[in-house]
């Protein structure tokens, strides 16, 4: 998800939890808790800094987004939180546990994936349900808020629970949608892969045999839509792009699947998956005069 998702997550863990008899004090440092713990998993953005190898597509939503640092980053926060506010419940170290999770976890649901049982498991676990700036979030997280606001009928928390669970549908809806969607074509491609439109219930399906990837809107209520049929070079020679650009070695490890483009002005690589309007945000190349080649 987006750094506005995730920080609209933590508002609503706080919003979730009856304050009623809460103390200024600890009123703050659940904030604190909830805020940090949504945003921390995404600490791996500073790998750039260093980066000098091209490996950042394998480090972000890599090891920090795994499960098994949701204790390690809980315990530091709950930590932090007590040293500032002097806080001791135990609250806070579950409340920091739930914000890492639901961090971590919703990644998942997105195209981009994490690599969720790393150090263990090198594989980036993708369902490509929900995409990455999902506006039905925004629109039941600024329900609630608003419903909060005018109204005394229902406490606070109660609120921003039943949007919790709002949430979870949409979540359940599009994935049960998806893998629908995902088994049509999996039976008929060697290669499937899933990516949730803006639009509820419409996907990107990215189905590749042999050297022909085709992309199709998808949708369970009207009839699929083949938008565009790409060619992939499969019997190009990447060496020389791999040791002259790292960054197309890392996406070609990283990406669940390949296009490969071999012409007379380029060879490069790009991930079909994020395809939009003739071009693929995640596009690793270089001109043939930078190669060294004659075009």
């Amino acid at each position: 998800m987006d750094t506005v998702t995730h920080t609209l997550f933590g508002l609503a863990l706080y919003g979730a939890v009856d304050k009623r008899r809460f103390t200024r004090k600890e009123k703050q440092a659940l904030l604190v808790t909830t805020i940090i713990g949504s945003q921390i998993p995404d600490i791996d953005v500073v790998s750039q800094l260093w980066d000098t190898e091209g490996q950042y597509q394998m480090w972000h939503r890599g090891l920090t987004h795994s499960i098994f640092m949701v204790p390690v980053f809980s315990f530091l926060i709950y930590w932090f939180v007590r040293w500032i506010w002097k806080v001791k419940q135990p609250i806070y170290f579950y409340m920091a546990v739930i914000a890492v999770l639901i961090h971590s976890t919703s990644d998942l649901f997105n195209a981009w994936g994490t690599g969720y049982f790393e150090p263990f498991a090198s594989v980036r676990i993708t369902f490509g349900t929900i995409p990455i700036v999902d506006l039905v979030f925004w629109a039941i997280l600024l329900t609630a808020f608003i419903i909060s606001r005018k109204t005394t009928q229902w406490p606070k928390h109660i609120v921003y629970r039943t949007a919790w669970v709002c949430i979870t549908f949409h979540i359940i809806i599009q994935t049960i949608q998806g893998f629908v969607i995902y088994q049509q074509y999996s039976g008929e491609y060697e290669d499937v892969a899933l990516a949730a439109s803006f639009v509820p219930g419409n996907f990107s399906v990215i189905a590749k045999e042999e050297e022909e990837v085709s992309i199709y809107q998808a949708s369970l209520f009207q009839k699929d839509r083949l938008q565009y049929v790409l060619e992939s070079e499969e019997g190009a020679d990447l060496n020389l792009l791999f040791a002259n650009k790292p960054e197309a070695e890392t996406l070609y490890e990283w990406a669940p699947f390949v296009v490969i483009v071999d012409d007379d002005e380029m060879l490069g690589i790009y991930d079909p998956r994020f395809y939009r309007n003739g071009q693929s945000f995640l596009f690793e190349y270089m001109k043939r005069d930078e190669l060294g080649e004659e075009s």
